[in-house]
């Protein structure tokens, strides 16, 4: 892909100003401006500022009148950006995430026009610290943050997706709202044959989280997991994956309440419909064990 035209898309719900603010003035400091900028207000008319702000490129702010889940707002993003039709690689980053370095977008362009097969491209979230929480490191076990590479997943705070990938694999779940949608497009990804690539030299500056911070997090967290594996993995696979996880569900939750949730959505999972069932190839299952994360785990 020669020279590809980035865009940058953000889906916020309103609550976060100031961090949106600050978010685009780093996008506005890209040393390569984005031939695009889309602002979804996901349930909620978007503050002025977002509207006001003086931003390179092409800017498009859309006002949903309700809250789609990250996956959703984030397909009205890619919807737009389809109907204009001039952009190959789409940046999409969290409302309270921030660009430290000026070079991102230039990078990202860089990656996509060396690699033809490159879908996704995830960046490296890291703390106001430095620190990178483990569970933002696309890789089992204790892996150095730092250390790059063709991945089997990415973080939704922070990547890049080819277009051309997303015409192939579709666009994000939006019924799972919340939870695992990356896993779905990621595995959706590598099962069309394209490349994930995790590149820790693109910092995305976010606060120290947890997940379990959501209200709805166990019960989503568990329905969106029996959802993944029923749309996406050969049927020997599912029962196995479903007992990896659950026993090691059972092993870290602490909470009666959460356990209860989780159960709750779990059983919802098995209950309602899950979707279009399109599973992997069997070759596909090997090239992610190759790439160091059987489907299993």
């Amino acid at each position: 892909m020669a020279e590809p035209r980035i865009a940058v898309a953000v889906v916020t719900m309103g609550n976060r100003p100031a961090e949106v603010d600050a978010l685009l003035e780093s996008v506005a400091k890209q040393d390569l401006a984005p031939a695009r900028i889309v602002i979804v207000g996901n349930g909620c008319r978007l503050p002025e500022f977002a509207r006001r702000l003086s931003l390179p490129g092409e800017v498009t702010a859309i006002d949903v009148a309700e809250n789609l889940g990250c996956p959703g707002g984030r397909n009205v993003a890619l919807a737009r950006l389809r109907e204009f039709g001039d952009v190959d690689v789409v940046v999409e980053l969290d409302d309270d995430g921030l660009l430290v370095d000026a070079d991102v977008l230039r990078r990202v362009r860089d990656l996509y026009a060396a690699d033809p097969r490159l879908g996704i491209v995830g960046f490296r979230i890291a703390d106001e610290h430095g620190e990178t929480q483990q569970r933002h490191v696309p890789r089992i076990g204790n892996s150095d943050p730092m250390r790059g590479g063709y991945v089997t997943g990415f973080l939704g705070g922070g990547h890049a997706l080819s277009m051309a990938m997303l015409a192939q694999t579709g666009d994000w779940p939006a019924e799972f709202f919340f939870a695992h949608e990356e896993t779905d497009l990621a595995w959706r990804a590598v099962d069309a044959g394209w490349r994930i690539r995790y590149s820790p030299e693109l910092l995305l500056q976010h606060p120290k989280t947890s997940p379990a911070r959501h209200a709805i997090y166990y019960r989503v967290n568990a329905r969106n997991r029996v959802w993944l594996v029923r749309r996406r993995l050969p049927l020997p696979l599912i029962p196995v994956h479903l007992a990896v996880w659950t026993l090691l569900t059972l092993a870290r939750t602490r909470s009666a309440a959460g356990l209860k949730a989780w159960l709750g959505g779990f059983v919802e999972g098995l209950r309602k419909p899950a979707g279009e069932r399109r599973p992997m190839r069997w070759r596909t299952v090997w090239r992610l064990t190759r790439l160091g994360r059987p489907p299993v785990i």
